[in-house]
């Protein structure tokens, strides 16, 4: 049986199946997104804010899940409004989805409203600075594609400050005004009695309620769970879509979404007392039989799964159970201690789980020592990404070339605005 896929035959005598299976053969590590579990996710969350529309945040890749395919996805279920953060995000998951509104939640630099305009999405903009270039840019080229107001009230981070936005409202309500959205961000959302919550919602809402039709949103993933005093007319979920538990003070409501899967390279035996991995941090207290894998720091699998021989690293699912991390993760490898599976359970070229079948991102999170939204953004470009469900069938994704840039469509030429924009009109 050929294992190259290039010189499988395209007659058709290898099944679909066997067709991956080769194609597969030539990667360490396999990450499977589960489309279909993205959308119950985003459809929970929609039936969780009713009335609110439910958008969705796809920045960063979609959580390193695949922008434009979780875009398709979601637009196919019904989404209509999606999140980036920069404008080149916004490029590709336009070019995947031509109809849904896109905001970029970076903010506004002058002399990049031709872009915004290229592609028709819409920037959020958090100060007065931006607010006006936007309006500069508008004036002179008639460009009414509209535009979200971010006011900070608690994060300290990003948006106008509450007398900022105040100071706006007569240029608001004035109409023709070109915003389409007023947010903000919750600070605390996941800790569910955390009196920052209602202050930030006290705060937003006595400021959004005097711009006169336009929609709010403050609620992310764990602030669509804080209720409906928090919803208003949209909710903004990200991580929560990817399998993340917005809820960390109760059971996961969320389906699990990633599943990663590495390969055994080698099978090696060592006897009681050797150490194994960088440093000898952790030492056989038995004869030992390892199962090395294809996988390392420079995939996303944290160094900080480490084990060593006072603390208990990671887990990985090996032959269906459960088997512990064996000393430090290196960039490209790990050893997982497979001395309890029966003989010849685990073979060279068997694939493990990293993550699945039991092993959540939280649990994976929890042995990284961070979140799981760094997990799923960190998860690396040397996987075979297969995409399963969403009622769209996704051709094996290979890893881009190292040296590959992306060729983008030729933006409009720029147009001139003058060195200090105006005062904003009153």
């Amino acid at each position: 049986m050929a294992s190259d896929p290039k010189m499988i035959p395209q007659s058709g005598l290898l099944s679909a199946d066997a067709n991956q299976a080769a194609a597969l053969a030539t990667f360490g590590g396999v990450l499977t997104v589960d489309l279909d579990a993205i959308i119950a996710n985003w459809r929970k969350l929609e039936k969780t804010a009713v009335p609110a529309e439910c958008s969705a945040v796809i920045k960063a890749d979609a959580y390193g899940c695949g922008a434009e395919q979780v875009a398709r996805a979601l637009n196919k279920a019904g989404c209509k409004t999606f999140f980036v953060a920069t404008i080149e995000e916004a490029r590709k998951v336009r070019a995947a989805v031509p109809e849904p509104a896109i905001y970029v939640l970076g903010g506004y630099f002058q002399n990049t409203g031709e872009h915004y305009a290229h592609i028709n999405c819409r920037p959020v903009i958090g100060d007065l600075n931006e607010l006006a270039e936007w309006d500069v840019f508008c004036r002179r080229t008639g460009w009414t594609g509209g535009a979200a107001i971010h006011i900070d009230t608690g994060m300290n981070r990003l948006g106008l400050t509450l007398a900022e936005a105040q100071a706006i409202i007569p240029r608001i309500n004035a109409g023709d005004h070109g915003i389409t959205l007023v947010m903000s961000h919750l600070v605390s959302a996941e800790q569910l009695n955390s009196p920052v919550n209602a202050k930030q919602l006290a705060a937003f809402r006595g400021i959004a309620s005097e711009f006169s039709g336009v929609p709010a949103a403050l609620a992310n993933s764990s602030g669509v769970f804080l209720g409906a005093p928090f919803q208003f007319d949209m909710v903004r979920p990200g991580a929560a879509l990817y399998g993340v538990n917005p809820t960390p003070e109760a059971d996961n409501p969320m389906q699990p979404v990633v599943d990663l899967k590495a390969r055994i390279v080698q099978i090696r035996s060592v006897e009681r007392g050797e150490s194994v991995g960088y440093g000898g941090t952790w030492t056989a207290r038995r004869p030992t039989k390892l199962a090395i894998i294809a996988v390392g720091y420079a995939d996303g699998y944290f160094r900080a799964a480490s084990s060593n021989d006072g603390t208990r690293g990671a887990e990985v699912i090996v032959a269906g159970k459960r088997c512990p991390v064996a000393g430090r993760v290196s960039m490209d490898l790990i050893a997982i201690d497979i001395t309890d599976l029966p003989p010849n359970a685990a073979r060279r070229g068997h694939m493990v789980t990293l993550l699945g079948e039991g092993i959540t991102v939280d649990e994976l999170a929890h042995h990284f020592g961070t979140i799981g939204y760094e997990v799923l953004t960190s998860l690396g470009r040397r996987y075979a990404r297969i995409y399963k469900g969403g009622n769209v069938v996704e051709p094996l994704a290979k890893p881009a070339p190292a040296q590959a840039v992306e060729q983008q469509p030729p933006a409009p030429p720029p147009i001139e605005q003058p060195a200090s924009p105006p005062p904003l009109p009153g």
